[in-house]
């Protein structure tokens, strides 16, 4: 495993290289089964199929049933893409990428192969195949549902999340990537503290609490497990914890969650509350969202 600071001094191809080597490295021991059952969240006028792969990856088949145009968000096993879209009998016209690590874009180029002018989505440069450039703020459909663009750098420099809107009356969905996870957030491994703060707090903390928050991996049975650490006294951790165990038993995916769950539940939303500050012995938030990366980047449960 390289080191991350290692990184910072290399040269593009040497560092797309090294993190490729790396994500394909955490998936060596994937095997034949899966580590959760696909499935589908149907909206009325929107549907997700909840698509696993690797270990613990997820990936989105994000339909609009009006026009039955369809998205596919970090498809790092495109053979299980391509049969989805066959059995559901959809059209993919676009791939959403977060970020650029292998195991989240490492499908996209034989994906682009199998479908013809497919737009390839993504706010880094490094993404393998990438033919749509999007900044924050950026727009566009999936048929009839609306999409904008969130940069949220700090796992990595061009990371985005995907917040989609099937109209009024309808839940709003994101598509967070590597960023926000159920219960916790990614690594900073191009990013700081500050920057995790303005995107969980400040943009993705200010999305209507109903949004449902699709995640890339299935970390969610741990990262709560962390949320107790921290704060021991919070029953809905506690009580979210216990529905993990039984989903996980059952071999269910435990995303959807909602923003206003990330709120109640994730340690790295809720750094303005007293008892998460007190745990990290802090009194800034900023501070206390960096005291929690370093203490959940070495935390045994």
């Amino acid at each position: 495993m390289f080191r991350q600071v290692a990184l910072h001094l290399c040269p593009t191809w040497l560092e797309n290289k090294l993190t490729s080597m790396y994500f394909r490295a955490k998936s060596i021991s994937f095997n034949s089964r899966l580590h959760s059952l696909s499935t589908t969240v149907n909206y009325s006028i929107m549907k997700v199929q909840i698509l696993p792969a690797l270990q613990d990856n997820y990936m989105y088949l994000v339909i609009d049933e009006a026009t039955q145009e369809a998205a596919v968000v970090d498809p790092v096993d495109p053979k299980a893409v391509i049969r989805a879209v066959r059995q559901s009998n959809v059209k993919l016209t676009k791939v959403l990428t977060t970020h650029h690590h292998w195991d989240h874009a490492g499908g996209n180029a034989k994906l682009s192969k199998s479908f013809i002018d497919l737009a390839i989505y993504g706010g880094d440069d490094r993404i393998e195949a990438i033919n749509c450039k999007i900044m924050h703020n950026d727009t566009f459909n999936i048929g009839n549902l609306s999409v904008k663009c969130l940069a949220t750098p700090c796992h990595t420099r061009g990371h985005i999340c995907y917040y989609v809107m099937a109209g009024e009356g309808h839940p709003p969905s994101v598509f967070t990537g590597d960023t926000l996870f159920a219960g916790g957030c990614g690594k900073f491994f191009e990013g700081t503290a500050d920057q995790m703060y303005k995107a969980l707090v400040e943009i993705l903390g200010s999305l209507p609490e109903e949004t449902k928050v699709y995640c890339g991996h299935e970390y969610t049975a741990n990262n709560l497990k962390f949320g107790l650490h921290v704060e021991p006294e919070n029953k809905v951790i506690r009580q979210k914890l216990d529905r993990v165990y039984t989903q996980r038993i059952n071999n269910l995916p435990t995303v959807p969650s909602t923003i206003k769950d990330e709120k109640l539940t994730n340690p790295f939303m809720r750094v303005h509350e007293l008892s998460v500050m007190k745990h990290a012995q802090q009194n800034d938030p900023i501070q206390t969202m960096s005291y929690l990366r370093h203490e959940k980047d070495n935390f045994k449960a």
